[in-house]
């Protein structure tokens, strides 16, 4: 069987769980490309206007695959901590899905994800359906879990490192070495830059046009939220008196951004959103208004399937040429 992964939204994730649990089975998994021009017009065209720019691609992304494979993993994410909850938009993935492609409904493989943790190969029960319907015994379903799991935490501990999550996959799915690609530690760069998104826009190099990257060719230092500890990420929260986010990943930005503003290795914080995310809208502001509290400057860069690359080249050299300027002036004491 082909089972086809969009490779959008919870694809930086996620992917290598999905791609071992899979191949486990005995399944091929098929990929989409990196998002382009075309699978953004295909998705914008499938989509109400109102929906914001990661579920336009993402649909654009399930078209890619509709011809090529005999099902399409979409799965319905509902919780990985108590108490809280996914966007709605990931509640509702498979039925926009469902109800958007007439005929799709025999090629959906929807899981339920409700966990409490990260790890989603912690709750058997919400892969059990995978045993009727492709014909595997309990025994082979709980195996194939294992092994997917697994090499899930190892993908994270690389990305903890501080290795991109392009980077950690390469190193746990293509056996590329440790060496082959360069952290944070490495650089001897004098700017450190948090940024601050969801992985799903900072990794697809079209929406956030491939910024994390172009801000290492200018020889500066990044910092996601997936590089740090999760114990780091629950102090911050818990310094906030329960005034969190609600939304499970938009909390881990909200706790990544305090933790860079606390963190005296970080100069300035650059908060990539697209356009049309709910979440976004109060998680940038609340960071913004704190700018002047911490003394660090921050950025919004708010992308849209129109922005250009010129204009975002342009904001960011502006703003790491600002934060070489206030280091020096820092310096001589101005």
């Amino acid at each position: 069987m082909k089972i086809g992964i969009p490779q959008s939204l919870l694809y930086a994730y996620y992917f290598p769980f999905w791609k071992t649990y899979f191949e486990e089975l005995g399944h091929e998994v098929v990929v989409t490309p990196m998002t382009t021009k075309g699978i953004i017009d295909r998705g914008v065209k499938a989509s109400v206007p109102e929906i914001c720019v990661p579920i336009k691609i993402y649909l654009g992304h399930v078209i890619t695959l509709l011809e090529e494979v005999d099902y399409i993993f979409v799965p319905r994410f509902v919780s990985i901590r108590k108490g809280q909850f996914f966007c709605p938009k990931f509640m509702g993935l498979p039925d926009m899905v469902r109800y958007t492609f007439k005929g799709i409904e025999e090629k959906l493989i929807s899981p339920m994800i409700k966990t409490n943790s990260d790890n989603i190969g912690n709750t058997f029960s919400d892969y059990k359906f995978m045993e009727k319907m492709f014909g595997i015994s309990s025994q082979k379903n709980i195996k194939a879990l294992e092994k997917a799991n697994e090499v899930w935490l190892r993908f994270r501990e690389y990305s903890k490192k501080g290795y991109t999550i392009t980077e950690a996959m390469k190193i746990v799915l293509d056996g590329y070495g440790e060496s082959s690609f360069s952290t944070n530690s490495d650089s001897n760069s004098s700017v450190t830059i948090g940024l601050i998104g969801y992985v799903y826009n900072i990794y697809d190099s079209f929406i956030s046009m491939d910024i994390l990257n172009r801000l290492r060719e200018m020889g500066v230092k990044v910092k996601t939220f997936e590089m740090l500890e999760e114990d780091s990420l629950e102090k911050e929260l818990q310094r906030m008196n329960n005034k969190t986010m609600f939304w499970t990943f938009s909390d881990k930005l909200l706790a990544a951004g305090y933790s860079f503003y606390n963190n005296p290795e970080v100069d300035g914080l650059i908060h990539v959103t697209a356009f049309g995310c709910g979440p976004d809208s109060m998680l940038g502001k609340l960071l913004d208004m704190d700018t002047v509290e911490y003394n660090k400057p921050f950025m919004t860069v708010r992308v849209d399937e129109h922005t250009g690359e010129n204009h975002l080249q342009t904001r960011i050299e502006a703003f790491i040429d600002m934060l070489k300027r206030r280091k020096m002036n820092m310096k001589r004491g101005a």
